[in-house]
Order: C-alpha cells, then structure tokens, then sequence
C-alpha cells in the first residue's frame, strides 16, 4: 500500500478518501506465499482466541519468510477500508460481509447465554 495524493497515511487517506491510498490487492507475491500469510493469519487468530472479525498484518521478508506484526481486532470498516476491502476480493461484497459479522455475533451470544454458570 502506498499513499497517492497525501504525504502521510493519515486520518483522511484512511477514512476519507477513496483513493487515499493504493492497495495491491491480491498482493503481487507467489501463490505459494500468499498460501504461507493465510495459514499463518488464521493460526494466529486461533492461538489468540479471536472471534468474529480481525485483521493480522505481516511482513514479508526478503528470504521469503513470513513474519506476523499484528493482529487488529477492530479494524477500519468504512467501504474504503482495507479489511472489507480483503474481503471483497475473496468474493464476499461489503453487504454480505456486514450480515456474516451481525450473524456471528448472534451465534456467540446464543451460545454463551446457553451455558450454565454455578457459584459456588
């Protein structure tokens, strides 16, 4: 990602702006690579116990190997944000993805309040 018409990644470019910034989007890395950072991505939201939604960045170095910065459990959501837009190119639109996260969060909630709970 680079910045086209602002000198910083700032508050505009991010959330104002749709064209703030350039995604490259798939990445322009091996197959095999992108295959590595996904696998990595959902194991690093497991180990974490992560629900619902979250972004992991990454690294990739030069040697090819794979390296986990962060993991972003609210991401940005505008329609100009990076995460619906990651989604968006593996096929899920921006109207889909919102029903998806509120019927995920019904799911949970169902599931917690159906469990018992004794204090003792």
């Amino acid at each position: 990602m680079r910045c086209q018409k602002h000198p910083l990644y700032d508050y505009e470019a991010k959330y104002l702006d749709a064209d703030g910034a350039v995604l490259k989007i798939p990445a322009k890395i091996p197959a095999v690579t992108a295959k590595k950072f996904q696998e990595l991505a959902k194991k690093t939201f497991n180990v974490l116990c992560c629900s619902g939604m979250g972004r992991v960045d990454g690294f990739l170095k030069e040697n090819g190997e794979v390296i986990i910065n962060e993991i972003n459990t609210i991401p940005g959501f505008t329609s100009i944000s990076m995460y619906p837009k990651l989604w968006e190119q593996s096929g899920l639109k921006y109207p889909d993805l919102i029903n998806k996260l509120v019927d995920l969060a019904i799911r949970r909630f169902k599931k917690q309040t159906s469990l018992k709970r004794i204090f003792g």
